[in-house]
């Protein structure tokens, strides 16, 4: 949720939008503001008390002269920015958007602790926008009378070109730690239950098929998953990489020949972006925008979320798949990507979306405040951009840590 939300702030900012990015961070003894080409970068510490953070992130709002000339406040998933978002808007005479990524709705909703907070934001918000079109509609039929959008992530293609370095540390990896004839089975980010490392582990077992791969999990394995790899160790043939930067992810996607996504419930992963981009095809559950992005035999072999019979089926025709079918495969995800997923146009959709909601306030200036999740997450006031001929936003992103 982090990258996405860095990603969605540089690319409005670049656009000429003014962005005050708002964030907790743990490791602070005090508020911290910089100022910073397309906005301010505010962090606030939020300690152990987030009930005491709240009220000295209001005190500064409410001191800053900048906040009268807030519009609209947009809270980004995660706990903290949803309890937020509604009551800054409310308090700052802003609209209120809020944005779910995954998580933050998937189990927020079922929460007993938590559902009470996602339902209030929903129903004070003047738009709720999802990453996934299930999302969308469970909230729609939840809320009829709340305006709700579907905007998917979206990928900037030139970061994620593949150099013949790649290539060649990817061959490497391959020819140190691959027997020949086993294609690789690629897991990549944190590997937790919703995500389905065990169901994973349990379906290759199941399949008859598990010595024709080679498992690699790169990034965080929950204790679940690490479990399940140490009891059947000499019945799987595995590889673990701790999370990787951008530079050696790169090469890990390339020494797959196959990404598994088995995802229970989720929203849109930056993983199955990557990973297309890298012309890399899937075998995944049809879990959130796995669904609205990939076809079955087009881009992967897909089952429905939970289903093990389908996940075994789908990992035989992987086993049974020629190298040629999964080149087009990966081809055709490359494709998708570059053509329907781009960054460019992820960005125009949240400026259209964001010039489109009025401000409930006439005669509000260029400027704004959000809410967002996770690591770098928040609430948001939107404005209007200098020189836009529209009013657009200024998001203050407020994040639970970074």
């Amino acid at each position: 949720m982090a990258e996405s939300c860095d990603r969605i702030v540089a690319n409005l900012r670049a656009s000429g939008v003014t962005i005050d990015l708002l964030h907790f961070a743990r490791h602070l003894h005090a508020p911290r503001i910089e100022t910073r080409r397309g906005g301010r970068h505010i962090a606030f510490p939020l300690g152990d008390d987030p009930e005491h953070g709240l009220n000295g992130v209001w005190n500064l709002l409410e001191a800053d002269p900048i906040s009268a000339e807030y519009t609209h406040v947009v809270a980004f998933g995660g706990v903290v920015p949803l309890l937020a978002g509604p009551l800054f808007a409310a308090w700052l005479g802003a609209s209120l958007v809020t944005l779910f990524r995954g998580n933050d709705f998937d189990t927020g909703i079922f929460s007993s602790r938590r559902s009470d907070i996602v339902r209030f934001a929903i129903e004070r918000s003047a738009c709720v926008c999802a990453v996934s079109r299930d999302k969308e509609r469970r909230i729609a039929a939840l809320y009829p009378h709340v305006r709700t959008v579907w905007i998917p992530n979206g990928i900037d293609g030139a970061e994620w070109e593949a150099l013949p370095s790649d290539r060649a540390r990817a061959d490497a990896w391959r020819a140190e730690h691959v027997e020949s004839g086993r294609r690789v089975l690629g897991m990549i980010g944190q590997i937790k239950l919703k995500k389905g490392g065990p169901f994973l582990i349990d379906a290759l077992l199941t399949s008859g098929h598990a010595d024709r791969f080679h498992l690699l999990f790169v990034g965080d394995v929950d204790a679940a998953t690490g479990s399940m790899l140490v009891t059947h160790r000499d019945a799987l043939h595995v590889t673990h990489h701790p999370f990787a930067d951008r530079y050696e992810l790169v090469a890990r996607y390339l020494a797959c020949d196959i990404v598994v996504i088995p995802s229970f419930y989720d929203g849109l992963p930056n993983v199955l972006l990557e990973s297309a981009a890298l012309a890399v095809p899937f075998i995944a559950s049809t879990a959130g925008g796995m669904g609205d992005l990939l076809q079955d035999g087009r881009h992967g072999y897909l089952f429905r979320p939970g289903d093990s019979h389908g996940f075994r089926a789908a990992i035989a025709r992987a086993a049974s798949s020629t190298a040629e079918e999964l080149r087009a495969m990966g081809e055709a995800c490359a494709e998708l990507v570059h053509t329907e997923y781009t960054a460019a146009r992820e960005t125009a959709a949240y400026r259209d979306l964001l010039a489109s909601i009025q401000p409930p306030v006439s005669g509000a200036a260029v400027s704004g405040a959000a809410a967002s999740g996770a690591a770098a997450s928040g609430a948001a006031a939107w404005g209007a951009a200098a020189g836009s001929a529209v009013p657009m936003p200024s998001l203050i992103p407020i994040g639970d840590e970074r």
